[in-house]
C-alpha cells in the first residue's frame, strides 16, 4: 500500500474542530536568549547520546481500527519511535517513567518547562487519528525545549497495515533534522534464515522490517539459498540455491512469490547482484576451473563476461551511479579488491594490507566499501574506493558480509558463533565503529541485505 506524505502543514489534515480553533503557539524564549542550534554531532563517533523525550501519542477520538484501538496505536507508535533513535545509538529517550500523558491540544504547545525538568533536548510529539475512508493520520512534530521552538513536522495518511511505517517515517523525520544524515528507519532487511545443525543447516530466505517487526519467510527450506540481494524497485530479489543440488541465481518476485531461473544451461552461478538502475544482474559464473564476474540483462538473456584473469573473480558490487564495480579476485594469489569499470575495463587492486579481503559492497553514498577482513578472526571493515583510509570496525571472532543502511550510516553484518552449534546472528555497527548491538530474529540469521528506503 502506499504511504502518502503530507509535507505541508498538518493544521489542514486536523479535524474541523481543532482547524477552526487551533491551540495556542508555544512560547517564545526568553529575551536575550539565544540558544544554540539543537543538533547531534554525528562525525566523530557517539560520545553523549542526546536526551529526548518521545510521549504517548494522543488520539482525537477512540476509534477501533484493524490495527488496534488509535489510543493503543498511540502508545505504541511512540514507543517505535523511541526505540528506532535508541538504536541508532545517537539518543537517550526519557524514562518511560518521566512521560506523562499529553492531551490533544498540547500536541503544538508543548508543556516546555516539564520536558526541560525531565532533561530532554529534544521534544517528539504527535497524534493519530482514524479517518472516515478507512486510513489513519499520524502528525509528528519536533521541539527544541531550550529553544521552546518547533523544528519541524510531518503527517502521514497510511492504511491500518502499515501504521508502524508511520513510526518509522516520524524517526527518519527526527534523525534527518537532528544529525543531517539521511533516513534508514522505513526500510527492510532480507537475509538468510538459518536452523539445524551446522553440518546440515536448513537455509530460508526471509524478510523483515529494520528492527525485526513484520517478519515472514519467503521459500520453505527445500533447497539452500544463499546472498539474497534487494533489486532497486524492491519488488523483487535475486539469490542463489542449490536446487537439483546445482547451485544457480533466481529471481523471486515478492508480490507473487514465483522465482525464475536467471541464466538458462550454464554452469555454476553465484553471488549476484542488481545494478542500481535494476537493469542488469551481475553474478559470477564458474567453468573450466576459471570463476569470472559477469553481467545479464535483469528480464535474461545472454552473459557478457567482464573478467578473464586465472583463478576466482567473485564478490562484484556497483557504485552508486552504475559506472564501476568492486570485486574480489585471487588473482594475486590471495584474495584481494580490486575496481573496475562498469563494462569490465581498467582493473586496478585497491587492497594491499596484512590477511585477505572478501565480499566487498559499495556505500550508497559512494565514499566508501565495506568488506570482510581475514586474518584470524573475521572482521567488518571499511576503505575509501582508493584503498586508502583502511579501518576496521568489529572485533569477534567471525563478522562478515556487509550490507549498508540506505544513508550509508550503518552496517549489518552477520556474525557466527563458535563451536558445532554453528549458531549465527545479524548484527549491526556504525561506520564509526560503535554502538554495535544485536538485530533481532526469530531463528539463526546470516547474509543480510539491507533494502532502499522505502517509498
Amino acid at each position: 500500500m502506499r504511504l502518502t506524505f503530507l509535507i505541508a502543514a498538518l493544521l489542514a489534515t486536523v479535524s474541523p474542530a481543532w482547524a477552526q480553533e487551533p491551540p495556542p503557539a508555544p512560547p517564545a524564549a526568553p529575551a536575550g536568549a539565544t540558544p544554540p542550534p539543537l543538533e547531534v554531532d554525528v562525525t566523530g563517533g557517539i560520545s553523549a547520546p542526546m536526551p529526548i523525550a518521545i510521549p504517548p501519542m494522543p488520539t482525537t477520538q477512540v476509534v477501533q481500527t484493524p490495527a488496534g484501538s488509535t489510543d493503543q496505536l498511540g502508545r505504541q507508535l511512540s514507543e517505535i519511535v523511541a526505540n528506532d533513535l535508541r538504536n541508532s545509538g545517537l539518543f537517550t529517550p526519557v524514562s518511560p517513567a518521566q512521560l506523562r500523558a499529553i492531551a490533544f491540544p498540547e500536541v503544538t504547545a508543548p508543556t516546555f518547562d516539564y520536558w526541560g525538568g525531565t532533561g530532554a533536548q529534544a521534544l517528539v510529539q504527535g497524534y493519530i487519528r482514524a479517518n472516515g475512508d478507512g486510513t489513519l493520520t499520524v502528525g509528528c512534530y519536533l521541539y527544541d525545549v531550550s529553544a521552546r521552538t518547533e523544528l519541524t513536522r510531518q503527517g502521514f495518511v497510511v492504511p491500518p497495515s502499515d501504521w508502524r511505517r508511520a513510526a518509522h517515517k516520524c524517526a527518519d523525520m527526527v534523525y534527518t533534522r537532528l544529525t543531517g544524515e539521511g533516513p534508514y528507519f522505513d526500510s527492510r532487511v532480507v537475509y538468510v534464515s538459518e536452523t539445524g545443525p551446522k553440518a546440515n543447516r536448513i537455509k530460508r530466505l526471509a524478510i523483515m522490517d529494520q528492527d525485526g517487526a513484520n517478519h515472514r519467510f519467503l521459500t520453505a527450506g527445500s533447497s539452500i539459498v544463499l546472498t539474497p540481494r534487494f533489486a532497486p524497485n524492491q519488488q523483487s530479489i535475486v539469490y542463489m540455491s542449490y536446487v537439483g543440488k546445482n547451485p544457480a541465481i533466481y529471481v523471486y518476485d515478492i508480490g507473487s512469490g514465483r522465482q525464475r531461473l536467471v541464466v538458462q544451461n550454464v554452469a555454476t552461478t553465484f553471488a549476484p547482484r542488481f545494478s542500481p538502475d535494476g537493469r542488469w544482474i551481475l553474478f559470477s559464473m564458474a567453468q573450466a576451473g576459471n570463476t569470472d564476474i559477469y553481467r545479464v540483462a535483469a528480464t535474461g538473456g545472454t552473459p557478457q563476461r567482464l573478467t578473464t584473469s586465472p583463478g576466482i573473480d567473485t564478490g562484484g558490487s556497483y557504485s552508486p551511479d552504475g559506472s564501476k564495480i568492486v570485486f574480489e579476485s585471487d588473482r594475486s594469489g590471495g584474495q584481494q579488491l580490486y575496481v573496475m569499470n562498469a563494462d569490465g575495463s581498467n582493473q586496478q587492486r585497491i587492497s594491499f594490507g596484512s590477511g585477505r579481503y572478501a565480499t566487498p559492497v559499495w556505500s550508497p553514498r559512494g565514499d566508501l566499501i565495506a568488506f570482510t577482513k581475514i586474518a584470524g578472526p573475521f572482521r567488518i571493515g571499511i576503505m575509501s574506493p582508493s584503498g586508502a583510509g583502511e579501518k576496521l570496525l568489529t572485533n569477534a571472532w567471525q563478522d562478515e558480509g556487509p550490507t549498508w543502511s540506505p544513508n550509508g550510516r550503518v552496517l549489518m553484518f552477520f556474525r557466527q558463533g563458535q563451536g558445532n552449534a554453528g549458531k549465527a546472528d545479524l548484527w549491526s555497527v556504525d561506520l564509526t565503529g560503535v554502538n554495535e548491538r544485536r538485530v533481532p530474529t526469530p531463528l539463526d540469521g546470516s547474509d543480510p541485505a539491507w533494502g532502499p528506503l522505502r517509498p
